[in-house]
């Protein structure tokens, strides 16, 4: 199950194939914010089963606000697009 400050990729719904960060969870769902469609004031719930963790963490200071979230979560999937091998690099 993720934990708080995870950063987890969707893999169902109509988020599928994003990157959130989790800001609470339990054995039922877990909260979810990316900060832009999904603010830190009206997160996502989302089904664990759902979310896929990437293995990557964000300290609290990097999702204390929705803007430096979206940098935190772009910089996450632009290190993920360079050490992606699917992608010919």
């Amino acid at each position: 199950m993720p934990e708080k400050g995870c950063v987890v990729l969707a893999t169902a719904g109509r988020e599928k194939g994003r990157l959130f960060v989790v800001l609470q969870c339990s054995e039922a769902r877990c909260l979810i914010a990316d900060g832009r469609t999904r603010r830190l004031r009206h997160p996502k719930r989302k089904n664990p089963r759902h979310l896929q963790p990437t293995g990557r963490r964000l300290d609290p200071e990097q999702y204390a606000a929705d803007g430096r979230l979206r940098r935190a979560l772009a910089e996450a999937e632009h290190r993920d697009d360079d050490t992606n091998p699917e992608r010919g690099r």
